[in-house]
């Protein structure tokens, strides 16, 4: 039931994408931005056990939703990659109105290319295909014992540690993978 929606959700947004932005440099992008409702980050950032101080990476930052929560709840130092130049300076505007800019920035760049060297948990609400491209960096980059959540879609080739379903009338996967991952 998930998937034909995911796909209509992708489709519609690439429906939206006027002909001339098609041709931007942001236009490979293969995620959506959809923005996590407040209780799966909150449940996200519990299923991490995030220490203070740790790294922690947001991979397609979006609004910086999670950042100013890793922050905040868990006083740990926040990361976001993030492609769309409006969502950077939306995110950066959010952490700053916070007053958390010392402990939070946004970068604007792709995903595929970011430098995750020193992150210790990594969060990801991207489709299982950028999943699935991206798995080679977060293993070469993510020493053991670091976390990557992973909302809705699954990391092709990974083992999930500990998969968690909400319980609401909108359901959501949160995926939980320790590194070294678990082969299958």
């Amino acid at each position: 039931m998930r998937w034909p929606f995911a796909i209509a959700v992708v489709l519609a947004a690439l429906a939206a994408v006027p002909a001339g932005a098609q041709h931007s440099p942001y236009s490979n992008k293969l995620a959506p931005y959809v923005a996590s409702p407040t209780r799966v980050v909150d449940r996200m950032l519990a299923l991490a056990n995030i220490k203070p101080g740790e790294t922690v990476f947001d991979l397609g930052s979006g609004d910086g939703r999670v950042l100013i929560a890793a922050v905040e709840k868990y006083k740990a130092k926040a990361v976001g990659v993030e492609i769309s130049p409006r969502l950077v300076a939306k995110a950066t505007a959010n952490i700053q109105k916070e007053g958390l800019a010392d402990q939070a920035r946004v970068i604007q760049g792709d995903v595929l290319t970011a430098d995750l060297t020193g992150a210790d948990v990594v969060f990801l609400y991207l489709v299982t295909p950028l999943n699935e491209r991206l798995r080679p960096r977060l293993e070469r980059f993510l020493k053991a014992g670091a976390r990557v959540i992973s909302h809705d879609y699954a990391v092709p080739g990974w083992k999930a540690s500990h998969t968690e379903k909400t319980d609401s009338r909108h359901a959501h996967l949160i995926y939980v993978y320790e590194m070294p991952p678990l082969k299958n």
